[in-house]
């Protein structure tokens, strides 16, 4: 092939598909799973902090550091293997081991991650879960096993990935502050089929509890958002009663407008990952392709019970929140439209007014300019009698007579000014 130039990022691209595979595990073996999550602005903590915290532990066992940009690391410490894992919000570590305790669900396998590093952490801990993979014994060992191990109330069992394997579950804390899963393997089932199902587990769990925050802060929101509601209620209903102050009214709605916009600001983020994580959930769910073991409820059967109604709850919530902003809006909109409205209606009263009072003035104008013509027209009569009274005496005119002849050539004449003038300014 000619030569031709890659793109910069083509191999990153491409590695990164294949950067985290899934562990190789042959019962009897454990898995201890730990999720580590900060508080507050997960998504943008200082990830640095993460990888501190993992080379601190790895320096423990003088096993070799990540990459400065390493987003996984996968290696040996001591007797057993870790897997590191940096998420959007959350790190998740998880230590392999072979072989089993005789106690099930040794809390001791913790015992790896020591107290002073975890009290460290950059972060809390969001999951926590122990992870016991044996051979599968006959029917009535495992059903004996699920009883003493596990809560029957909310027990989930099934078979997955074409009967190769059991898995079990409860999902509550136990007194250790754990989770409890059992997988029971098959002799034929291959190492990576294993890790693969112990790694769905872990997920499973992950996005389920991180889907979960999303509940918490709806529930966070319940009372805030019903106070809301019927502010928006009631000032919608002072839109249109008799004694409305629609100014009033648009400044209340406005700050309703404003509250629920940050709200929806503050909330967007969370929901919006509460509905990536449900669909992850799902997603590893179905893959596992359960089957029911002696009718007992699957781990998708007690999603669809347990997990389900939380999300559509916060789905719910959403489309509330979404809906309140909206209504609050076009409340907003048709306020403004009717204080147009209403101002327009004023400023056509006060032009009718203006309109009032400029025919008045002008009625003034018109008779102030009559009397203005009267008296420049006595003050240009004595000028003219000045210049005209030697004339009348030498014609042998009274200067009576010549007044009274004068009297109207001059008060026309300035009445003719005036009026030229005056449609000179028009």
């Amino acid at each position: 092939m000619a030569s031709i130039n890659d793109h910069p990022l083509r191999y990153a691209l491409a590695n990164e598909l294949h950067a985290r595979p899934f562990p190789s595990l042959s019962a009897p073996c454990f898995a201890a799973y730990l999720a580590i999550k900060a508080p507050e602005n997960a998504a943008g903590r200082d990830r640095t902090a993460d990888r501190d915290h993992l080379v601190a532990l790895l320096d423990r066992f003088g096993a070799q550091h990540p990459k400065a940009d390493a987003t996984h690391w996968f290696g040996q410490i001591g007797r057993y293997e870790l897997k590191w894992e940096q998420h959007t919000e959350f790190v998740t570590y998880t230590i392999f081991g072979d072989g089993v305790a005789e106690k099930p669900f040794d809390s001791g396998i913790f015992d790896v991650f020591p107290n002073d590093w975890l009290a460290d952490a950059p972060g809390a801990r969001i999951t926590s879960a122990l992870i016991r993979v044996e051979e599968r014994p006959d029917d009535d060992t495992v059903r004996d096993r699920l009883a003493k191990w596990f809560v029957p109330e909310s027990l989930a069992a099934s078979e997955v990935l074409d009967r190769s394997a059991l898995i079990a579950s409860d999902f509550r804390i136990d007194t250790t502050g754990h989770m409890r899963m059992a997988v029971f393997t098959k002799p034929d089932i291959g190492n990576r089929r294993v890790g693969r199902i112990v790694q769905r587990l872990c997920e499973i769990e992950t996005y389920k509890t991180m889907s979960m925050l999303g509940l918490a802060r709806v529930r966070s929101l319940s009372a805030k958002l019903g106070q809301l509601d019927r502010d928006l209620t009631r000032l919608m209903d002072d839109m249109t009663g008799d004694n409305a102050r629609p100014e009033a009214t648009l400044k209340a709605l406005l700050g309703v407008s404003a509250e629920l916009e940050t709200i929806l600001a503050q909330t967007s983020f969370r929901f919006g990952a509460t509905g990536a994580y449900e669909a992850l959930v799902n997603q590893r769910v179905k893959v596992l392709r359960e089957e029911a073991f002696e009718g007992r409820q699957t781990i998708g059967e007690f999603m669809m019970r347990r997990f389900d109604p939380a999300m559509r709850t916060v789905t719910a919530t959403r489309g509330r929140l979404q809906e309140m902003s909206e209504r609050a809006l076009r409340a907003g909109e048709l306020l403004r439209t009717r204080v147009d409205v209403e101002r327009s209606a004023q400023n056509q009263d006060l032009l009718e007014s203006m309109d009032r009072r400029a025919d008045l003035q002008l009625r003034l104008q018109r008779t102030v300019e009559g009397l203005s013509v009267v008296a420049i027209s006595y003050y240009a009569l004595n000028l003219v009698l000045y210049v005209a009274a030697p004339i009348f005496a030498a014609i042998g005119v009274s200067k009576a007579i010549g007044t009274a002849i004068l009297v109207p050539l001059v008060v026309l004449a300035v009445w003719a000014l005036v009026r030229r003038i005056r449609n000179a300014i028009e």
